[in-house]
């Protein structure tokens, strides 16, 4: 099942092509992207993912269709899908560049497809990672701006090739480490560490992406008595912690049980807790 929204809120066919062959999303990877988890018709943090979608607009120069018209799209997907059958959708919102050539205006679109079986056996049973170098210091961002490094991006080539590798090792997921060592993040979520009552994430000025998932724990967590930090982290330092979390939006808070084949701290209590703060907020 998939349901397709144009950004005036009508509804399109899936199966029926919607992008033109020189549209830049498909011959440059020229556009950004932000998926949202929708459970029981609401949107879980529509407004950061928004606000993120802008930045990544501003940082790519592309100028953002208006939030209004990703709220029609997302309300259309929200309104046609089968509740009755699937509790949850995993809701993309696309934006490319345009036709290669053309006058500038933007493609845009909202895609609603069901939550996989490999996301909820991810949630369920947690996951096993290796680290890999992303290959740049953690100060280029401030140095290079051009490469773009804390926008979402639709290029998106070097973490799908990650996750090939983690596959490949006979691993679930990457945790992305700079030249330094420290920690960055994974191909498509944030790390979250915890040490006593403390829950740290890396800084976005290292080049990644704000979490929004992550944020969402980190004021359920505050509001509980936990400390919050985003501050570097250095790989030996996870496997010192006292847990280890991969955050998504489909994944949502997901145990890492093991890092380059070390087994890691993973409680079923602590699993428990911080996904009760999570889901606390909705």
């Amino acid at each position: 099942m998939r349901v397709l929204a144009l950004l005036d809120g009508t509804l399109a066919d899936p199966e029926a092509p919607l992008l033109r062959a020189d549209d830049l999303a498909v011959t440059r990877g020229d556009g950004m992207f932000e998926t949202i988890l929708v459970v029981d018709r609401e949107p879980r943090e529509l407004g950061p993912h928004l606000d993120r979608l802008e930045r990544s607009g501003e940082l790519l120069e592309i100028p953002p269709p208006p939030r209004a018209a990703w709220e029609r799209a997302v309300r259309a997907v929200v309104d046609a899908w089968p509740w009755e059958s699937e509790r949850e959708l995993a809701l993309k919102l696309v934006c490319s560049r345009g036709i290669d050539g053309g006058d500038g205006t933007p493609t845009g679109f909202a895609l609603g497809t069901p939550v996989g079986a490999d996301a909820l056996r991810k949630r369920r049973e947690g996951i096993s990672a290796i680290t890999l170098d992303r290959g740049y210091a953690p100060d280029l961002k401030d140095r290079a701006p051009w490469l773009l490094l804390s926008a979402k991006t639709l290029s998106y080539a070097v973490n799908m090739a990650a996750l090939r590798e983690a596959e490949r090792r006979g691993a679930d997921e990457v945790v992305f480490t700079a030249t330094d060592g420290s920690v960055l993040e994974g191909p498509t979520s944030t790390v979250v560490v915890a040490r006593g009552r403390t829950l740290r994430t890396p800084p976005p000025n290292a080049g990644i992406l704000p979490g929004t998932t992550q944020g969402a724990l980190f004021r359920a967590a505050e509001k509980a008595g936990w400390e919050t930090s985003v501050e570097p982290i250095d790989r030996a330092e996870l496997f010192e912690a006292d847990g280890v979390w991969m955050a998504s939006s489909v994944r949502l808070i997901t145990q890492v049980r093991s890092i380059d084949g070390t087994e890691i701290k993973a409680t079923a209590e602590l699993q428990q807790e911080l996904g009760d703060l999570y889901e606390s907020q909705y």
